[in-house]
């Protein structure tokens, strides 16, 4: 039976072998591996703190303020186009194109960015529904569609990137999960420029209340096109903050009943002299000493264009005057009444 010895072992058998080395050799690899150990430092110093580019990304890393699991706070960043700038010996020219749809390379980034300041001073929050653009304005309202399943929706693009030589775009996590193509990383989509963004409150909600599965374009929740924004107006439109807010029934209008005019024939009116009516009975006054003591001097007074031999009207509810009494006296009140004889109807037998 024959046994392999690795190559510690052969160091630790052989001594006489190992001081045969030269000592040259030795010193040159300690040089090496010291100046490895120091590149590698300085490397990741300086992606830590934001002076380099780091080459995964192609991109200088912004400093975080926001560590993992803290909450993300939403809006806060400022509505940019910018200025022509060059990464990696490639010039890019921000501006807003109504028209813009392109197709390339999509990839996500995620905790890498997380809780770190975006190109517009936002901060990114790997949750939410956003991506990068290299020349989009900031903030503005992209489609995303995976041209290999067919699943589109809009997304928020609040940050510049990315500067790989094939990539069209980067998205959050979020997005990579509902476009189905985080578990590969990278996936052919269809990017359709939609309109700006406003840069209050949080919209992750109705972003992904947009995603389609059906093979059909997304469109902004409450909309039914897919591009939102017309390009015949010369000034630039912000759409505006959409809330999660209950959404009232349509009101439908009823048909406008609309009066119909008749003919009707032109009526003659007469003009007539005023007749007037002489005699006609009037009802009686009410005395003005109602509920008086005997004081009245007399009846209630009457019309004096009345005629007299009209019949009279008696009054309701009240007494001829002068027969009220002033005072109360003591009287029995059965002393009219004759006394009755009674008979029972029983009879003895």
């Amino acid at each position: 039976m024959q046994f392999h010895r690795t190559g510690a072992d052969a160091a630790a058998i052989s001594p006489k072998r190992a001081a045969l080395v030269s000592p040259t050799l030795v010193k040159l690899a300690c040089v090496a591996g010291a100046a490895l150990l120091t590149a590698n430092c300085g490397s990741q110093q300086r992606v830590a703190g934001g002076g380099g580019i780091d080459p995964k990304y192609g991109v200088a890393p912004s400093p975080r303020v926001v560590a993992e699991g803290e909450p993300v706070p939403k809006g806060g960043g400022r509505d940019q186009i910018g200025q022509p700038y060059r990464v990696a010996g490639r010039t890019y020219v921000p501006r807003e194109d109504r028209n813009y749809s392109r197709e390339g390379l999509a990839s996500w980034y995620g905790s890498a960015f997380h809780g770190r300041r975006t190109a517009n001073g936002e901060v990114f929050d790997r949750h939410s529904v956003s991506a990068a653009h290299p020349t989009m304005p900031l903030p503005s309202y992209a489609r995303i569609t995976n041209v290999s399943n067919g699943r589109s929706m809009i997304v928020r693009v609040n940050d510049r990137g990315p500067y790989h030589a094939n990539r069209l775009i980067d998205v959050s996590q979020s997005v990579a999960d509902a476009l189905s193509f985080r578990q590969v990383g990278t996936a052919r989509v269809r990017v359709d420029y939609v309109g700006r963004a406003s840069l209050a409150g949080s919209d992750d909600r109705i972003l992904m209340a947009s995603l389609r599965t059906d093979g059909r374009p997304a469109t902004m929740p409450g909309t039914t096109q897919p591009v939102m924004v017309a390009s015949a107006e010369p000034e630039t439109r912000t759409l505006p903050v959409l809330r999660q807010a209950p959404q009232a029934p349509a009101l439908v209008a009823s048909p406008t009943v609309v009066p119909t005019r008749l003919a009707m024939a032109p009526v003659e009116t007469r003009a007539e002299p005023p007749r007037i009516v002489s005699n006609v009975p009037m009802p009686p006054e009410r005395p003005y000493d109602l509920g008086r003591a005997a004081a009245a001097a007399g009846p209630a007074l009457r019309l004096s264009n009345a005629r007299a031999d009209r019949p009279t009207v008696a009054g309701l509810f009240f007494a001829p005057a002068g027969h009220d009494t002033a005072s109360f006296r003591r009287d029995d009140p059965f002393a009219g009444l004759a006394p009755q004889r009674f008979v029972s109807l029983r009879t003895e037998r």
